[in-house]
């Protein structure tokens, strides 16, 4: 299970698309608002928000979605009670809320709208709230034995739409890329050769660099925004880990340089560290190779010479 966060100003615009009659939603479960009809829901919810109109993002849109390997596991019954432990540990408690079921797509997913004016007119908390959502959809997907899929490497790419089809294609680039970089003139080199425009994010009119900004297809994205493990300081750190690597690893002539590492996945649930080296097939098989070589230089223990 994995969830998706976005925070909004308009009931109206969430609810109408939750409601949608050609999501053949089904209502899960409400609280505290008036469920007559769809302009009864948006209403009961603007109501609430009026008790404290300093609130801007009021709106909390909240989807859970299951991997098509539970589909057959997971009922309503089992969706309503997920979603309740969901908001419970996540402190949107005490609030409005409605749960709404959708079938439009191959995977089970429900969407949930949230009030962040609570019922006594205090503002519910967003902070870390994405951090805290990823640990508490592990701890649930555990915890209701279902199927945990690895973060963006199970993405089905063909049913994406822009600007998503972008940001995971610029996602696709930095995975391959920053492996084999050394720094930021090799990483620039890598992405304009697969199109990818880059450039420095900098703090006001100084020269600190805060992020980074990469552009495809007309849609551009900061690092972070593509993945967490792609911001500055992270993409950074990582280059020195690779010139680490590199330094220890001196190939000869005849052996293969790295061309490409394996694909692998993203963990969002740890420490957002990758060992982005870890899993390069060819940094593997050049290991193998020196011990191979050493083994063969090694001279037999009973006196034979080949």
């Amino acid at each position: 299970m994995i969830a998706k966060i976005v925070k909004g100003e308009s009931f109206s615009g969430v609810l109408k698309y939750i409601l949608d009659p050609a999501k053949e939603t089904e209502l899960l479960g409400s609280e505290g608002v008036r469920t007559k009809n769809r302009d009864t829901i948006i209403r009961s919810f603007e109501a609430q928000a009026q008790l404290n109109p300093r609130v801007v993002k009021n709106v909390y849109h909240i989807s859970l979605n299951f991997s098509s390997k539970d589909k057959d596991k997971i009922t309503n019954e089992l969706m309503r009670q997920i979603a309740n432990e969901y908001m419970a540990q996540m402190g949107l408690v005490e609030t409005q809320f409605i749960i709404g079921r959708h079938h439009d797509k191959e995977h089970p997913h429900i969407h949930i709208c949230c009030n962040r004016v609570n019922n006594y007119g205090k503002t519910i908390s967003d902070k870390n709230d994405r951090f805290r959502s990823e640990a508490i959809c592990k701890e649930l997907t555990l915890k209701h034995g279902l199927y945990y899929a690895q973060g963006k490497e199970n993405v089905k790419e063909h049913r994406l739409k822009e600007p998503d089809k972008t940001k995971y294609e610029i996602y696709n680039v930095l995975k391959n890329s920053v492996p084999k970089s050394r720094d930021w003139k090799e990483l620039v080199h890598y992405l304009n050769s697969e199109k990818v425009e880059f450039e420095f994010v900098y703090k006001g009119q100084s020269k600190v660099i805060q992020g980074i900004k990469l552009s495809k297809n007309g849609f551009s994205f900061s690092g972070s925004k593509i993945d967490r493990a792609f911001s500055f300081s992270k993409i950074d750190a990582q280059f020195k880990e690779n010139s680490k690597y590199l330094a220890n690893h001196t190939f000869s002539s005849t052996d293969q340089p790295i061309q490409k590492s394996e694909p692998m996945p993203l963990q969002p649930f740890d420490d957002f560290q990758i060992d982005f080296l870890s899993n390069l097939s060819t940094g593997k098989k050049h290991e193998d190779d020196l011990n191979l070589k050493n083994k063969k230089k090694k001279k037999p223990d009973f006196g034979i010479s080949f």
